[in-house]
């Protein structure tokens, strides 16, 4: 009798240990993809426990994540190839986790070494591409993703570019990729959440207010925008404002200053209540080099903004129909600089643009659509019907 009740002893522990996931990201500083995932982590259902592993030891997105939540932040294996891949699979038969969560290129390694492991399931997330890659992929890069992805239960992409790409360059078979776009708070991010406190010292600067949210990388080509907006700032058209903060903003301070447009360009450097400042834009830009589909597009719709925006990975897909005709070639500055024109000129345009924004970002757009998305992926059960879409 004791023989016969050990397995379901056994079976009955089982099913009160937290499930373990582990998640690799070439960083967990605060960007896009670690920002999406710590939204996510929290508001999962479940007893879940969580090991995130940072290559590069940054984890400023940890506030991002909910109090209560079982987490823990690992020092990972380091090293470079091939000795890294027997640490990294020393490290996860420690581990012993039900699922391996990789991120980005910057974590193939992990991905090599679990299809070499084959000891627990993985899962693949490709977000986008660094400035070396904002053109084409590296044909290296290529075929270490083939060999690296080849084992993957699954290769999740946000875009409609980015499912050609797996597709075509790196051979994953098209029934393991799931496009599965991200999603917004629509609690959170919404028109009537702005703060105007946040800019009282620009209570007398020019109107209307154009703007971005972004990291000062290379990749977000914030030069672009002073570029282009410089006509404009020029005539007292607008004034122009830029959230975020990074490596690049030295460069950024001394273009503004190279431009004449220092005293219309305001750097805010990191904000922390996106979602109080993003309704305070007139107009939302976006200009980097290469893109998939970025959060903070999704956040400016929400907010009711109307975009000018340059064409890269499914940026005119995401949009409203209404406001696609403002998206130009990503390298064409004249051509943005009509589009912001267009929105300067015209505040009614700007608010039924943004209105539709705001009610594409509802039908297809809803991040408790993707958790319930993720977290059905994490369990490998099957999807819920509605999940976030792109046209």
């Amino acid at each position: 009798m004791a023989l016969a009740q050990a397995p379901a002893k056994a079976a009955a522990a089982a099913s009160r240990r937290p499930r373990h996931f582990v998640h690799v990201f070439p960083t967990f500083g605060y960007g896009g993809v670690p920002i999406r995932i710590a939204d996510v982590i929290s508001r999962l259902d479940g007893p879940y426990r969580h090991s995130i592993l940072s290559l590069n030891g940054q984890i400023d997105a940890k506030s991002r994540i909910a109090e209560g939540i079982e987490t823990d932040f690992p020092t990972p294996p380091s090293g470079r190839l091939p000795g890294l891949l027997p640490k990294v699979a020393r490290w996860l038969k420690a581990a012993q986790p039900d699922l391996l969560l990789t991120y980005n290129w910057g974590a193939i390694e992990w991905a090599l070494s679990s299809r070499l492991l084959r000891t627990q399931r993985h899962i693949h997330f490709e977000s986008g591409f660094g400035p070396e890659e904002a053109d084409r992929q590296l044909p290296r890069r290529n075929l270490f993703r083939r060999l690296a992805l080849g084992g993957s239960e699954r290769l999740v992409v946000p875009s409609h570019l980015l499912v050609r790409i797996a597709t075509e360059q790196w051979q994953v078979a098209a029934d393991r990729i799931l496009l599965l776009p991200n999603g917004v708070s629509l609690a959170r991010y919404r028109p009537d959440a702005a703060k105007p406190e946040m800019l009282a010292d620009l209570a007398d600067a020019p109107r209307p207010l154009v703007g971005t949210v972004s990291p000062l990388r290379k990749e977000k080509a914030l030069d672009r925008l002073l570029r282009a907006a410089a006509p404009l700032l020029h005539a007292g058209r607008c004034t122009l404002v830029i959230a975020g903060d990074g490596v690049e903003r030295p460069k950024l301070e001394a273009l503004a200053r190279e431009l004449g447009i220092a005293e219309q360009t305001r750097f805010l450097g990191h904000v922390e209540d996106v979602a109080a400042f993003m309704p305070l834009l007139d107009v939302f830009c976006l200009t980097s080099d290469t893109e998939q589909m970025p959060n903070a597009l999704l956040q400016a719709m929400a907010s009711a903004c109307s975009v000018a925006a340059v064409d890269v990975g499914d940026v005119a897909r995401i949009l409203s129909r209404e406001n696609r005709a403002l998206v130009v070639p990503r390298d064409d500055e004249a051509a943005l600089t009509a589009s912001l024109e267009r929105l300067l000129d015209d505040a009614e345009l700007r608010r039924s643009l943004g209105a539709a924004n705001r009610r594409h970002a509802e039908s297809n757009y809803d991040l408790e659509d993707m958790v319930a998305a993720y977290e059905a992926l994490f369990l490998g059960e099957a999807l819920p019907r509605k999940i976030p879409r792109t046209e």
